[in-house]
């Protein structure tokens, strides 16, 4: 195979491809229309068989005519025959001949439209059922594809509430590790301011009750049992201050 025969191939493997993608992509609206295409069809076949229905009833109200005619016209043949008159009995006659002629060539004609129209009645039919079971199962189609369009858009939004709580999440954690650093500069610059003032130094001694001024638990208890004691003496209305330690 030449070059330009293999191109050629590989262009029409890909005009098919392309068409086959966009006949597949809009497939429920081809079966839609084709479906309308199938129901103007079934319109026209119902027009054909009312027009042969029609033309069979007016053969048959010929065919009754006809034989109307007949006889009528026998009866005249009867009447001329009984005057004498041959030649107008044998003109009428004539036409009888050919009234059951015509009888004869219309009858089969009718036969035969009206196994045209029974052969037609059941097509439509037939046609019919054909339609709307196509049409039917072109809704449960419509129904799965809408329920799959929307398990799909689930499916999409689900995944991307999952990727944004995880963006968030991982900002979250960057926030917090942030902070943590920020804490532990703060702390670390405090340290170090402490240690240039002697505050750190001056905490120890504090909490060691070295450093003037501090007072502990114990401190107070002991200032607050040696104070003197206010005594009430009920003869005289006077208070006079004792002091623990002598009793």
């Amino acid at each position: 195979m030449s070059m330009l025969a293999k191109l050629s191939a590989l262009f029409r493997g890909t005009a098919h491809d392309a068409a086959q993608g966009v006949v597949d992509a809009n497939a429920l609206k081809i079966l839609d229309q084709e479906i309308r295409d199938a129901d103007n069809a079934q319109g026209k076949a119902r027009d054909d068989l009312a027009g042969l229905v029609a033309r069979r009833r007016m053969a048959e109200n010929e065919l009754k005519s006809f034989g109307e005619q007949i006889a009528k016209y026998e009866s005249s043949v009867r009447s001329a025959l009984s005057q004498g008159r041959e030649d107008l009995a044998r003109e009428v006659a004539q036409r009888i001949a050919e009234l059951e002629t015509e009888i004869g060539t219309r009858g089969p004609l009718i036969e035969d439209m009206k196994a045209a129209e029974a052969r037609l009645r059941t097509a439509i039919a037939t046609t019919d059922q054909k339609i709307e079971t196509l049409r039917r199962e072109i809704d449960i189609v419509k129904v799965n594809d809408s329920v799959q369009r929307a398990q799909t858009s689930v499916a999409l939004q689900s995944a991307g509430a999952q990727s944004r709580i995880g963006s968030a999440a991982d900002s979250l954690q960057r926030i917090k590790q942030r902070q943590a650093i920020n804490e532990e500069k703060l702390r670390a610059g405090q340290e170090l301011e402490d240690k240039r003032t002697g505050a750190d130094l001056d905490a120890k001694l504090r909490e060691a009750g070295i450093l003037p001024g501090h007072s502990s638990a114990d401190d107070v208890l002991a200032r607050l049992s040696a104070r003197p004691v206010t005594v009430v003496t009920p003869m005289i209305g006077t208070s006079v201050p004792v002091d623990k330690d002598r009793g």
